[in-house]
């Protein structure tokens, strides 16, 4: 009975809003519900849900003491501590918080909306760039040649490129390789392609103190890792040990890739 009344009562409030503030009410929901989902995913991402549970664990308890039971002295200590909280946030999401931000500004999101109106033009462009590399990455792997090579996409890879050497080259097979042969000097270090061309060789890539990865991933795998926590490059690594193949985008590695699998991956970030 109490349910029904509960019920017609909702029905008669919302009979009294007007069709626009319903649906504002309802695009606010799934706005909020959206950077929810947002955060959760960023968070699972960078391994930070430990951090992100605690905190969640301490504003129940804040609301739970200061505001249900009333608690005077521990719901003054509870609401300083949300005080400075805030400020202790933003020290230890600095990096989350920055890549949000990144994320949030790239032009990724609006090439999303405009790549259908030019996909024929830029998926020709694209295979001159990628079919190039897809053939030189496989052919390195079958031969266990350790390779990586950033793949600008939004944000600008020159955060890197003043710590290799400059090539400017069109990109062909033959070329990838070489710059990858063992006994060549540009071998040591990672390959940047920028519109179109590579641009940089022999680059060092900064590697995070804070990266946790699996111990069995070798140099090249967390240098990539490190580079996409600051950057949406897609990176592909080729592992001197195995000859698998992998790409590191966003912060997260996806290993072992076969070349449809690649292919795919690049022409849909293109």
């Amino acid at each position: 009975m109490n349910l029904s009344i509960y019920l017609l009562e909702c029905f008669t409030w919302l009979d009294g809003l007007s069709a626009g503030t319903v649906i504002i009410g309802i695009i606010d929901v799934l706005l909020v519900a959206s950077l929810l989902y947002y955060l959760y995913r960023l968070m699972k991402e960078t391994g930070s849900m430990n951090i992100f549970y605690g905190i969640m664990i301490l504003v129940a308890l804040w609301l739970f003491v200061a505001r249900g039971l009333e608690m005077k002295l521990m719901g003054a200590i509870l609401d300083q501590l949300m005080n400075v909280g805030t400020i202790a946030l933003v020290v230890i999401f600095q990096k989350e918080i920055r890549r949000f931000f990144k994320n949030l500004g790239s032009r990724g999101h609006f090439r999303r909306i405009t790549k259908y109106f030019t996909k024929k033009e830029k998926d020709e462009k694209a295979a001159g760039v990628y079919n190039p590399i897809i053939d030189a990455v496989f052919e390195m792997g079958s031969e266990k040649v350790g390779a990586l090579i950033l793949v600008e996409r939004t944000i600008n890879l020159n955060m890197f490129a003043d710590k290799g050497v400059w090539i400017d080259a069109s990109i062909s097979k033959p070329l990838v390789e070489n710059i990858f042969f063992k006994n060549s000097p540009l071998h040591d270090g990672a390959m940047l392609v920028q519109n179109g061309r590579i641009s940089v060789a022999a680059c060092q890539l900064p590697l995070a103190d804070d990266l946790v990865v699996p111990l069995k991933l070798g140099l090249r795998h967390r240098s990539a890792i490190s580079a996409s926590m600051v950057c949406d490059a897609v990176i592909i690594i080729v592992s001197e040990e195995t000859g698998a193949v992998s790409v590191a985008i966003n912060g997260s590695i996806e290993r072992r890739l076969t070349r449809e699998r690649l292919e795919e991956i690049l022409y849909q970030e293109n």
